[in-house]
């Protein structure tokens, strides 16, 4: 799985590569407003497009963090609830029981009576409830579960903000000058300084596989050591 959305990216990419208008399907399709300036121009930006360049700062990263952790990374549960009520075709948004820490884009786990669907989160109604961008398949009874899977923080941001500097370049630097964007060079700043972080043991990728441990034990959870002294460092904008 990619480390990030589409969605994700539509969130920090700059407006330049988005569409004039709410609804990029047809033109007389009725959208919301809050859309106009926020979803990419598909006949700029396509979909393929999109996934190429998340799949490349995907490699990007797991490139620079296979020193000290199993790559590629995997997913972690990092909050789970229960449905307040059930999902049939007259209730199409999900409620829970409780507030929730949930945001547009994140991954959501359904699950109950044997049955687990997978869906992303496109709109926030509430703390407590959302809809998702495809339709809920199967009817899902109150109390079933509802678990959000990601990647460690700040992963799926440093994939987006790589893949937006990218796709930002490519449509920009053959027509400007210089060939990189500064809005791609800020994004690109961001997320080295974050990789930089997890390099230096600053931030550490809970629920993943370290590599390189003492003794070869997962359960000595040593710091990785920083840089002191005649130390290199391990930040990336120092590595030629």
């Amino acid at each position: 799985m990619a480390y990030c959305t589409s969605t994700d990216i539509e969130r920090v990419m700059a407006q330049s590569l988005t569409s004039a208008t709410s609804s990029t399907d047809s033109f007389d399709t009725l959208g919301d407003l809050i859309n106009i300036g926020n979803v990419f121009d598909k006949n700029t930006v396509t979909d393929d497009v999109i996934n190429t360049y998340i799949r490349i700062a995907d490699q990007e990263i797991d490139a620079a963090l296979s020193e000290l952790y199993k790559t590629p990374l995997k997913e972690v549960a990092n909050f789970e609830g229960i449905l307040y009520s059930e999902t049939n075709e007259y209730n199409e948004y999900i409620v829970l029981s409780e507030a929730a820490p949930l945001s547009i884009g994140d991954i959501v786990l359904i699950t109950g009576e044997n049955i687990t669907e997978r869906h992303e989160i496109n709109e926030l109604i509430d703390y407590d409830t959302f809809a998702t961008i495809n339709e809920i398949q199967y009817s899902f009874p109150a109390d079933s579960r509802v678990i959000r899977v990601t990647y460690p923080e700040p992963i799926r941001y440093i994939s987006a903000r790589k893949a937006a500097a990218n796709i930002y370049d490519k449509y920009f630097s053959a027509e400007v000058s210089p060939s990189t964007s500064k809005y791609g060079e800020f994004l690109r700043d961001l997320a080295s300084r974050d990789i930089d972080s997890i390099l230096n043991g600053r931030i550490i990728l809970h629920g993943q596989h370290r590599i390189g441990r003492r003794f070869f034990n997962a359960n000595l959870a040593d710091q990785y050591a920083l840089p002191s002294g005649g130390e290199i460092s391990r930040d990336m904008r120092q590595i030629k």
